[in-house]
Order: C-alpha cells, then structure tokens, then sequence
C-alpha cells in the first residue's frame, strides 16, 4: 500500500462531509490536517462543520482555518443548496467535545506541512482555492514542497453557478488561475466527471442501512441535495468531492488527459471558465489534468465499501 500525506481544503458542506467520512477509512492517506475555507457558506460555517465531522471520522486531526472571503472579491455561497447552516439543514446529532482548532493559520499550516512532508504532500482541495492562492503569494517556494494537487472544480464544458463556470472556481477564479500556474501537477476533478459518479435514492438507502452513525450521517445529510438534483430531472445526487478523494488514491476508476488549463478572470459572460485545449485544435501549454469519465457502478461500490469501515 502506497501511504502517503495530504491536507484536506474543503468549505463542509454536504458533499465534503460525504468526503471527509470516506478520507478517514482510507488507509493510504495520512490526513495531515483539515484546513476551512468560505465557499458554500461562511467560514465560520465551514469550520464549525468541519469540526463536528472530525468528531464523526474518529481521529484527531488537527483543524486550521483559513480565508472568510475571496482573495480580491466579494464572497459568495451556495447556502440555497447546502443549507443556511452548510449541513443540508441537518443538526448533527450528538455532542462533541473536542472543538479545538489550531491558532495556525490554514496557508502557513500547509506551507509548513508541506515542507516537512519534504516533497511528499498531496493537497486534496474541495472547495474554492482561495487558501492555496494565499500560500502560493505568501511562500514562493511553496510548489517545490508540493507532490501534486487534486481539485474538485472546474470543467472543460458547462458550469453549474453560471452556463460557463462551477461554484468552486467561480467563487474566486484568481486564487485557480495561480494555481493552474504554479508548477505543480494539478488533477481537475470537475463537472465533467462528477455529474457521472452520482448515487441514486436506493444507492443512499443502502448505505444507510449499513447502521453505523456515520453511515446513517452520510444518508441524512444527502437527502436535502437528492431532492433537488431529482427536480432537476438527475437520476441521483451528484458526489462531486467524494471524487477527488477517490481519485487521489485510486485513479484505475477514471479516465484522465493531459490538458491545458486557465481561469477566465475578466470576461463578463465566462468569469470563473476553465479555459482547456482538451476538445480544441488549438493546443496551450499542458499544465494540469482532466479527468472526464468514472466506472459509476465500481466507483458507488467502493464508496458503500469504504463506509461499511466504520
């Protein structure tokens, strides 16, 4: 088994919860720290949530937060899906008691961690880049320090906050053009690929007759975005960060291209658009990976296999 250490970037969040429970039965990621940013609600949201999925993955991870807003913009959420609270409406159901997180900011944590990693830290980032962009302005050395980064974000085509972009690079498209642009390999796990690998009622059911709490979390904190991708005319519910998790450990379930990738930072139409070369006869400088295609069915399977862990 290849064991290697990451950091979690994530804005909890119905599906980063969804993440975060399955990254904690996964043997093959030392979980170096959870760092919080804005994105789907505030970042006191994010890391109040945060820290009550700690409490349901069962380890000690240390919780560093990071930016309340966009880099150079104002912030925006997705509060109409997730919830006001960010937990899909849902009260998580028991009392932590370990509500601690670090003083360390969540740019200097990963800078720092990734310098101890010496060269080995994968980041797993699932919500907008905002704290990455941080650290790369912040530590130019920073990319040396870096193995390669797995997004959840972006498409080569189509976008879901508006018809030319997705909420996590849309909510600060400067932060993921730096990143883009950084030298490290990154790994685009975008709509492209994530409206694939989606779970039907049924699907859900099953995972939470698997009885454990976080089996039954898992469900209930899903029902409130089944309901609206089924209005939406979807077969399920899209598991859009579960899919950068998987990915990071085990990329034989998708299918991935070299690509070049930028961020349309000014457009008025297409602000926050991956600009790629995949489907283009005009080639750019490849810088990044897409991945476009999942085995659903191995891909359902295996998460009802990581969570029948707990």
């Amino acid at each position: 088994m290849n064991r290697f250490p990451v950091i979690i970037d994530c804005d909890p969040g119905v599906d980063d919860t969804a993440a975060l429970l399955l990254a904690s039965r996964l043997e093959e990621l030392d979980i170096r720290g959870i760092t919080t940013v804005a994105g789907n609600v505030g970042a006191e949201k994010t890391t109040a949530n945060a820290i009550n999925v700690r409490h349901a993955m069962g380890k000690n991870i240390p919780i560093f937060k990071g930016a309340d807003r966009p880099m150079f913009r104002e912030p925006i959420t997705a509060e109409g899906f997730h919830g006001k609270d960010g937990f899909g409406g849902v009260a998580y159901p028991m009392k932590v008691v370990n509500t601690a997180i670090e003083e360390e900011k969540a740019w200097d944590a990963i800078y720092r961690i990734a310098k101890e990693c010496n060269g080995e830290l994968v980041i797993i980032a699932i919500g907008p880049m905002t704290n990455l962009g941080i650290a790369l302005a912040k530590y130019n050395e920073l990319p040396k320090f870096l193995r390669r980064i797995v997004i959840m974000g972006g498409a080569a085509v189509g976008g879901n906050v508006t018809p030319a972009a997705e909420f996590n690079i849309y909510v600060d498209p400067e932060a993921a053009d730096m990143l883009f642009c950084c030298g490290v390999p990154v790994y685009m796990c975008g709509l492209d690929v994530t409206l694939k690998a989606y779970m039907t009622n049924d699907e859900i059911e099953e995972i939470g007759a698997l009885g454990s709490f976080q089996a039954k979390l898992f469900r209930d904190v899903m029902q409130g975005g089944l309901k609206k991708y089924l209005g939406w005319g979807y077969k399920g519910i899209a598991l859009h960060d579960p899919v950068a998790v998987l990915y990071a450990v085990d990329d034989s379930l998708f299918e991935t291209h070299p690509a070049g990738i930028r961020v349309e930072t000014r457009g008025k139409l297409t602000l926050g658009k991956t600009v790629t070369d995949l489907y283009s006869d005009k080639q750019m400088e490849h810088n990044a990976y897409i991945v476009t295609e999942v085995n659903r069915e191995a891909f359902c399977a295996k998460v009802r296999a990581i969570l029948s862990r707990f």
